[in-house]
C-alpha cells in the first residue's frame, strides 16, 4: 500500500485564518516582536550555548573539561557569570532580524506555494517554506555564529584577542575581508535549512493538533503553544547538532583556508561521536 501523501497540516479553514493573521502583522511588529522573544531567548539559552561550544571545539587528546558540568562550574569559578555570556553581543544584535526575517519569509514562501489563500498546504510545503527561512536567516546568522564563537573560546587559551564583537568583526574583516567574517555559510546553510524547515512543519503541526475544532491558532493556550514549540525545538537541535559541531570547530579554526577538508575530518576521524 503506497503510504499517504496528501496529509495535510490542519484544515484549510485554519490555514486560510492563519494567512489572514499573518498578512495583517506590519513587518515592524514582527521586528519587535522577534527583538524582544529573541532577547529572552538568548538571556536563558547562552549560558548553555557558550558551554556547548567550548566543548564541541575543545580537542579529545588534551580536554580541558570532563563535560557540561565541569565545564559550566569551571567557567563560573574562573570568569563569573559573566564569563557563561561571553559573545552574547553579537547574536543579541543580529536576533530581531533574524526573527523577523525567519517569520516573514517563512510566510513567503506558504504564500508562494499557494495558489489562493484557500489552499491546503501539506507537509511537504511546510517543510520547504521552513527551509526557505533557514536559508534567508543565514545572511544575518553566519556572521553573527562567527563572531560568538569566536568570543566564547577564547578565553580557553588564556589570552583575549578581541576585545568585543566590534572589535572581533573589525579584525576579521580586516585580515580577511568579507570572508574572514562569513567563514563557515555552508555549514551554517547546512544547519539551518533543514533544521528550520522540521522545527516549522513540528510547530505547525502541533498547533494544529492542540487547536480544538471550530477553534483559531490564536485561541490555543500558553502551555499547548510552548508545547508545540518546545518538540519542534527538540526536533530542531536533534538535525541540527552534528553540522552545528563542525561548524564550530570551522569557524573557530586558525586555518587561513577557508574551506580546508582536513578542518571537517578533525572531528569525525579524531574525536568520533561526542557525548
Amino acid at each position: 500500500m503506497r503510504p499517504n501523501t496528501t496529509v495535510h497540516v490542519g484544515s484549510p479553514e485554519l490555514q486560510a485564518s492563519e494567512m489572514k493573521q499573518e498578512a495583517k502583522v506590519s513587518p515592524l511588529k514582527n521586528f519587535v516582536a522577534g527583538g524582544v522573544g529573541g532577547t529572552c531567548l538568548l538571556l536563558v539559552g547562552h549560558p548553555l550555548d557558550t558551554v556547548k561550544v567550548i566543548l564541541q571545539t575543545q580537542p579529545k587528546a588534551s580536554a580541558l573539561y570532563s563535560g557540561v558540568y565541569d565545564c559550566f562550574c569551571h567557567i563560573v569559578v574562573r570568569q563569573g557569570i559573566a564569563g557563561l555570556y561571553r559573545g552574547m553581543g553579537a547574536p543579541l544584535a543580529c536576533v530581531a532580524p533574524m526573527m523577523a526575517i525567519s517569520f516573514l519569509s517563512f510566510g513567503l514562501g506558504k504564500r508562494l506555494q499557494q495558489s489562493d489563500p484557500e489552499t491546503t498546504l501539506s507537509h511537504s510545503q511546510i517543510f520547504l517554506s521552513g527551509c526557505l527561512a533557514g536559508t534567508f536567516t543565514t545572511v544575518v546568522v553566519a556572521p553573527g555564529e562567527r563572531i560568538k564563537c569566536l568570543l566564547q573560546v577564547q578565553s580557553r587559551s588564556g589570552e583575549s584577542r578581541y576585545a568585543g564583537p566590534l572589535d572581533c568583526a573589525f579584525k576579521l574583516y580586516k585580515d580577511r575581508g568579507i570572508h574572514g567574517v562569513y567563514r563557515g555559510t555552508v555549514l551554517t546553510l547546512i544547519r539551518d535549512v533543514p533544521s528550520t524547515g522540521l522545527y516549522f512543519l513540528t510547530y505547525e503541526y502541533l498547533k494544529g493538533a492542540l487547536t480544538p475544532v471550530g477553534q483559531s491558532v490564536s485561541q490555543l493556550s500558553t502551555p499547548n503553544i510552548l508545547l508545540a514549540g518546545g518538540a519542534a525545538g527538540i526536533l530542531n537541535w536533534t538535525v541540527a547538532l552534528p553540522p552545528d559541531v563542525l561548524k564550530s570547530n570551522f569557524q573557530t579554526g586558525l586555518s587561513r583556508t577557508l574551506y580546508k577538508p582536513p578542518e571537517f575530518r578533525r572531528p569525525l576521524s579524531t574525536e568520533g561521536n561526542r557525548e
